[in-house]
């Protein structure tokens, strides 16, 4: 059994020399850090790029290091060469199974890397959009990710004809459980190439509006404003109407109505009053900023005016709507405007 060679070929030395080879590697990997965030120091662009892509390499360079002197300094063990099974005149053993896994999880973490850190730079020195970049980088991801899993399967053995055909009888077996799935995949695909929606731009879904953080192949993740994240189906982008407010120019915009006997020129003036008293007090607004008063409907107990303000990209819109309400309030019984009342319904009862 493979536990009892284990057991018997175990010994204290070689647990040493693996100890004594990992804290020289460790050591290694810190010392090359500190020495890059030393020479970094002075230079910021360095430190937001060089910096982070060297502690990045460093600490999974670390990491292969580690299972790589595992199994140099253990390769004298027969427990590491165990066969656990044949397939097609291949022994399988475990230094097989680790090294299926690291191919795997190397090739993972490279190309993250690489597109993290090269490609990135790449697109901003050719101007490359960003959502066609985002658009390679997921295409290089997923083809290097399925060559790795074939790679990683022909190491240990299995039949990539033979898993093709299981996958296809699964497949038939879960066709309708999997159609929706199916769908999000294509969907996603549509998205990658065609670009309907790209990351960072703004959508409304459902009266709630949100920014695009990530498209994956199944579902797009869209941070709303006010509460939480959204996890769309990719499918939902496809089918239905979906308004992107990104062109749209933000504002804030508060309705106010007044009793129906109040001078409608005196309201107006008031509210513009209101906002330059708010824009002194809020440094965020351009000097020029203007707002815009129209007086929107008219019914019989009462006059509706609304109020427009143009915002600047990432003012608070909640923020300043609030304080506009409070300076509006206050105006108006400084200068005797009273807000209109809802109308009371009356019911007469009458005797039958």
């Amino acid at each position: 059994m493979l536990l009892d060679t284990v057991w018997k070929e175990f010994s204290d030395i070689h647990l040493f020399r693996f100890a004594l080879d990992t804290v020289v590697l460790l050591v290694a990997g810190k010392l090359l850090k500190w020495t890059v965030s030393v020479l970094a120091k002075r230079n910021r662009r360095l430190q937001k790029t060089v910096v982070p892509a060297v502690y990045s390499i460093t600490n999974w360079a670390c990491l292969y290091g580690v299972l790589l002197i595992f199994l140099f300094d253990f390769s004298d063990n027969r427990w590491l060469f165990y066969p656990l099974y044949s397939k097609g005149g291949l022994d399988v053993t475990p230094f097989l199974l680790i090294v299926a896994l690291m191919i795997v999880t190397l090739a993972h973490r490279l190309v993250k890397l690489l597109t993290k850190y090269v490609l990135s730079t790449v697109y901003d020195h050719y101007h490359v959009d960003r959502g066609l970049g985002y658009t390679f980088n997921r295409l290089i991801y997923y083809t290097v990710m399925i060559a790795a899993l074939c790679i990683s399967f022909t190491t240990v053995g299995l039949d990539l004809s033979a898993l093709g055909a299981v996958l296809s009888v699964i497949g038939i077996g879960l066709g309708f459980g999997m159609r929706n799935i199916a769908a999000n995949f294509v969907s996603g695909i549509i998205i990658l190439f065609e670009r309907p929606i790209e990351i960072g731009e703004t959508v409304e879904i459902n009266e709630e509006t949100g920014r695009v953080e990530k498209i994956n192949l199944r579902a797009t993740t869209v941070r709303l404003d006010k509460s939480g994240t959204l996890i769309v189906p990719n499918q939902y982008f496809i089918e239905q109407v979906i308004k992107n407010r990104t062109t749209e120019k933000p504002s804030a915009s508060i309705q106010v109505s007044v009793s129906s006997g109040m001078d409608t020129k005196k309201v107006e003036k008031l509210l513009h009053q209101a906002f330059e008293t708010v824009k002194e007090a809020d440094h965020s607004q351009a000097p020029d900023t203007t707002a815009s008063v129209k007086l929107i409907r008219l019914r019989n107990h009462s006059f509706d005016f609304l109020v427009e303000i143009p915002l600047l990209p990432g003012s608070q819109k909640d923020g300043i709507e609030n304080e506009m309400r409070h300076v509006i309030v206050r105006l108006f019984r400084e200068n005797g405007i009273e807000f209109a009342k809802e109308p009371i319904e009356q019911v007469i009862l009458r005797d039958s």
